[in-house]
């Protein structure tokens, strides 16, 4: 049974920068593409970023393009996301979560950053946005 465990939230300045992980156990982590989550209160869960079996097959929700980098170790099975340029609109509980890879492969941006397609997940990790 894959598990997930972020790590990493915190407090952020405006304009700063925040460095999330999500390290997997418990299954081939390489059969696994991740994606990074967010849901701020009374808002709906939304896509961030997903990331393949290797560092070139990512896509990213437009909220945070060109701010957000994710990244994966397949070395130390854990999925990383980069945020910089913080701003408020980005406080939020962020989890990772878990799709099998050839899924992943086949599908398109939109699929891949949909939460309700991906079946396993972590408990989330807080950041709050102040300054």
């Amino acid at each position: 049974q894959l598990q997930l465990v972020e790590s990493g939230g915190g407090s952020v300045q405006p304009g700063g920068s925040l460095k999330l992980s999500c390290a997997a156990s418990g299954a081939n982590f390489g059969n696994y593409a991740i994606g990074w989550f967010r849901q701020a209160p009374g808002k709906q869960r939304e896509g961030v970023a997903c990331i393949g079996d290797r560092n070139t097959r990512t896509n990213y929700g437009d909220p945070v393009r060109g701010r957000f980098t994710i990244s994966r170790d397949n070395a130390t099975n854990t999925v990383y996301l980069q945020m910089s340029r913080v701003n408020p609109d980005d406080a939020a509980i962020y989890t990772c979560a878990a799709m099998d890879w050839t899924t992943f492969f086949v599908s398109q941006r939109d699929f891949r950053l949909n939460p309700a397609n991906y079946p396993h997940w972590g408990q989330g990790t807080r950041v709050t946005v102040s300054s």
